[in-house]
């Protein structure tokens, strides 16, 4: 569709908000030049000054991005703009570049509700925002810059280039050069239907859990799953077979040895004094896992269950057991067995499936994932077993319960209620239960499934989850 334009290849523009000073658009034919004030783009309103055009379906808009001068605030904001309307409490997302370099996705799900951002693990002039269905993806230098946001747009909607001051009294200037804006594709692959043109990125991510804001660790370029979290703040993760860790903040990655083991799927975790990680692994055994302990630092598996397929879990705060999934003379169950190896006990008996098992911090309960009563839901049995008793009860399905190491939350993935199993390439919700009156909460809506929270990944403090979300661009 082609649109009269009046300002380049946008259409008008004006200040959002009660601005106290007013900002100013203009094109020399190169490049975009935007002046605005306004105390944020933040909470439940924003104040900025923003040109626009208006769009209908998917969206890519990239552009080079610069402050003119070196300004006041850190905070003062260069952003790239997808807003469903232009009252200042509007749904919206976008992604800024801060004074201080800093470039995050920030999104508003619905008008007047509080603001929320993703950081990104790396800063560039060169930034991008894409809506491709409902969800919003943020790139830096063409690759993504870390999670996507599911933000649903009715109609028409606006998409545009804004300058926030972050002080009401001072107005800033961006320069915005290289503009382009074009129709994405707008099917998502799968696993089964990427072309040679389609590439897979995966973004390691921490989830703060009274804010819900989110940072992106690292971006790969490859399939990793399932992350850990360990007491001196790294992030254990499998890829590819291998297990590799990294710090939580971002940095180098490491290979840990696992020796023979080079087949290891996305269930592992780390004992309580952190000096071992059990591992599943499917390089023998005719490819059915089975589980291994091995040291953090690397080294060669020691064989725990002696049958497979066993997929590991949890294991016990006082370190003496672990829990696992199993299927056995053809039903699956959770199964507990000594850590250093022995004779498994069979604790469930599931008509389908029961999965996840993870233990609570004082040991007491074991929670696990069960289709029992249809769909899958959230139970909990104790540890030296007994009746299984139903936890939450909600219309979508529930899986990979883990409890936070104070006890306080239960983290879970929700899937709709009508998916089958617990698959990849999927919007799933990321939510956290408070044990202490049964409230649950969305901590991220994302893109991901298998893979994403497989197994325990709360921050010591538990203050944090770690998870996996996925991209394909």
């Amino acid at each position: 569709m082609t649109l009269l334009t009046t300002i380049g290849a946008f259409e008008d523009h004006q200040d959002i908000g009660p601005v106290r000073v007013a900002g100013d658009a203009s094109f020399d034919g190169e490049r975009y030049t935007v002046t605005g004030s306004g105390y944020n783009m933040w909470f439940d309103r924003d104040e900025f000054h923003f040109l626009w055009k208006r769009v209908e379906g998917d969206i890519a808009l990239e552009a080079a991005v610069e402050f003119a001068a070196a300004g006041v605030d850190p905070h003062r904001k260069a952003c790239l703009v997808i807003r469903q309307a232009l009252e200042p409490d509007a749904a919206y997302a976008d992604f800024a570049l801060h004074g201080d370099g800093l470039t995050s996705l920030q999104y508003r799900a619905e008008p007047g509700a509080i603001t929320r951002e993703i950081q990104a693990t790396r800063s560039s002039t060169r930034i991008g925002i894409v809506r491709r269905g409902d969800r919003v993806t943020a790139l830096v230098d063409g690759r993504p810059s870390g999670g996507s946001v599911l933000l649903p747009m009715s109609g028409a909607y606006y998409v545009g280039l804004a300058v926030c001051s972050h002080d009401v009294d001072v107005v800033e200037t961006a320069i915005f050069s290289d503009v382009r804006i074009s129709s994405p594709e707008t099917s998502e692959p799968t696993l089964y239907s990427t072309t040679s043109a389609t590439t897979l990125y995966s973004t390691l991510e921490t989830v703060d859990v009274a804010s819900a804001d989110r940072r992106a660790v690292h971006v790969f370029d490859r399939w990793i799953e399932a992350p850990n979290w360990t007491a001196d703040d790294r992030l254990v993760y499998n890829s590819e077979g291998l297990l590799y860790s990294m710090p939580a903040t971002g940095g180098e990655e490491k290979h840990i040895d696992t020796g023979f083991a080079t087949k290891c799927n996305n269930d592992h975790g780390l004992s309580p004094d952190g000096t071992r990680v059990a591992i599943s692994d499917q390089s023998q055994d005719d490819g059915a896992s089975v589980i291994y302990t091995v040291p953090l630092d690397g080294g060669e598996p020691k064989r725990i269950t002696a049958h497979a397929p066993s997929y590991w879990h949890g294991w016990s705060p006082d370190g003496s057991t672990l829990a696992y999934c199993a299927e056995r003379d053809g039903a699956y169950g959770i199964f507990v067995i000594p850590a250093d190896g022995g004779e498994e006990t069979r604790l469930t008996t599931a008509r389908h499936l029961d999965d996840g098992p993870d233990y609570s911090p004082d040991g007491k309960w074991i929670y696990f994932n069960s289709d029992r009563s249809g769909r899958m839901q959230i139970w909990r049995i104790p540890a030296g077993g007994g009746e299984p008793e139903r936890v939450l009860e909600t219309g979508t399905a529930d899986w990979f319960p883990h409890v936070s190491p104070d006890g306080r939350w239960m983290a879970f993935i929700a899937y709709d209620g009508d998916v089958d199993g617990h698959p990849r390439d999927h919007d799933v919700a990321l939510q956290v239960m408070d044990l202490s009156d049964g409230t649950t909460r969305v901590l991220a809506e994302l893109f991901g499934g298998q893979g994403t929270m497989n197994v325990p990944s709360w921050s010591p403090d538990s203050s944090r989850l770690a998870f996996v979300s996925y991209a394909y661009l």
